[in-house]
């Protein structure tokens, strides 16, 4: 086997579907003699900001010494780093190593009714959990895959859990108000285990906090317990007991200055519950040198062109702040796609209102990718409808002036697809 029929095997398990419950993952982590029970974790949930909180969590960790599992989704370059060790993802052999021992189990539980049509997801947290057992890792930082409660990751006792955000997504599946989001959001809170929330809205909070109180678990709050001042590209963080000046982050954005506060937070509770000591400069290099991609990343500096995987409505409300905060004075030239399961109407209106920008509407090639048909009544001097985004991506560039701004954006499956496209012509 190699590492293309290795993930190939991996993918093909989509088609059975999402079935609700954790009895199959439970069942094959058994049959890998229970890698979750043996390994120190830090679990994350949110509706945006996840991934970024996990890497400054495992920067934090990384850079003070420790070896540092992630498990995240989606990948933007290759598959193998959803599942990293100190930021490198998974080798190929190791890949193809896991997926050999996992096939036979798998095999094994579709011959019983009750646990067969195991899905990709579940096989990738399982083969995660036992790929950081068996390298020994000191923490593993798990990033939700959907939800919380019923997400297959929700088979771990963590140190410390996290919060990031709620917002409206996925709400055929989790439930069409913010407290029905939040309290799914919530299910991976453990008993008297601590939680760290972020810039969370009061109705999702008020949910959270009634599931932290029946389970005992402290809640450790943004804005209540910790909280940011932010002084152009530099930010303060405070808590009861501390306070880190002159803080920088190499992502974009004030929403990631929270993400950062959240991460600190956590990283500080996990540090106090496994005795060890976490010092400023630690923290304050771990941040610095923290890299997401296709989160307000820049692909180049003249003229400015950026690439924000905001891939939902809330993401979008973000994306448009920072913009506003960032380049007010500037011409912005936006090229935009998402799924066809996402409020990609709202998404458009939220960047109709800025005012300094004209849209490139276009699609990409992937399952319930935006059907241009539906939008090509928006076609106007500032919205140009664009049937292949290369087409738009050279229109856009050729167009631009030296101080001009271009962002690419919305769903993460988009922008991975055109960082790897636009990284191989530069």
């Amino acid at each position: 086997m190699n590492v293309t029929q290795a993930t190939n095997w991996i993918h093909s398990r989509l088609k059975f579907g999402i079935k609700p419950g954790l009895d199959r993952v439970y069942a094959i982590l058994d049959l890998l003699d229970n890698p979750q029970e043996k390994t120190a974790f830090i679990h994350i949930a949110g509706t945006n900001g996840k991934g970024s909180t996990t890497t400054f969590i495992r920067n934090i960790f990384t850079k003070q010494g420790l070896k540092v599992g992630s498990f995240t989704s989606p990948y933007i370059e290759k598959f193998n780093e959803r599942i990293s060790i100190d930021g490198i993802g998974i080798p190929d052999e190791k890949l193809v190593e896991y997926v050999q021992k996992i096939q036979p189990l798998v095999a094994k539980m579709d011959a019983d009714e009750h646990l067969k049509d195991i899905t990709e997801f579940e096989i990738i947290t399982a083969l995660a959990f036992d790929y950081f057992y068996h390298e020994k890792v000191d923490l593993a930082v798990i990033e939700v895959g959907l939800g919380g409660l019923l997400d297959s990751t929700n088979v771990i006792t963590p140190i410390v859990s996290g919060i990031t955000t709620i917002g409206m997504d996925h709400m055929d599946i989790l439930g069409d108000t913010l407290e029905k989001i939040a309290f799914q959001k919530a299910g991976i809170i453990k008993a008297n285990t601590p939680v760290v929330t972020g810039n969370i809205q009061p109705e999702a909070l008020t949910v959270i906090r009634e599931v932290a109180s029946e389970k005992s678990a402290n809640m450790i709050e943004y804005m209540k317990d910790y909280q940011i001042k932010i002084q152009e590209d530099t930010f303060t963080y405070f808590s009861k007991n501390q306070e880190i000046t002159h803080l920088q982050l190499s992502l974009l954005g004030h929403h990631q200055m929270e993400n950062a506060a959240m991460a600190i937070e956590v990283a500080k509770v996990f540090a106090e519950k496994m005795t060890i000591e976490l010092t400023q400069d630690t923290i304050r290099e771990g941040l610095k040198e923290a890299f997401w991609p296709a989160r307000m990343e820049q692909l180049r500096k003249t003229p400015l062109v950026i690439l924000d995987g905001a891939h939902n409505v809330d993401a979008m409300k973000r994306l448009v702040e920072n913009l506003q905060n960032l380049y007010a004075g500037k011409k912005l030239y936006l090229l935009f796609s998402a799924l066809e399961t996402k409020d990609i109407t709202q998404m458009l209106d939220e960047l109709a209102t800025l005012s300094n920008a004209r849209i490139y509407l276009t699609t990409f090639d992937y399952p319930k990718a935006l059907d241009l048909n539906k939008y090509q009544y928006l076609e106007d001097e500032r919205c140009t409808i664009v049937s292949d985004w290369r087409f738009g991506l050279a229109e856009i560039m050729e167009k631009m002036k030296e101080e001009d701004v271009f962002v690419i954006t919305g769903s993460l499956y988009f922008s991975s697809q055109v960082r790897q496209y636009y990284l191989q012509k530069s």
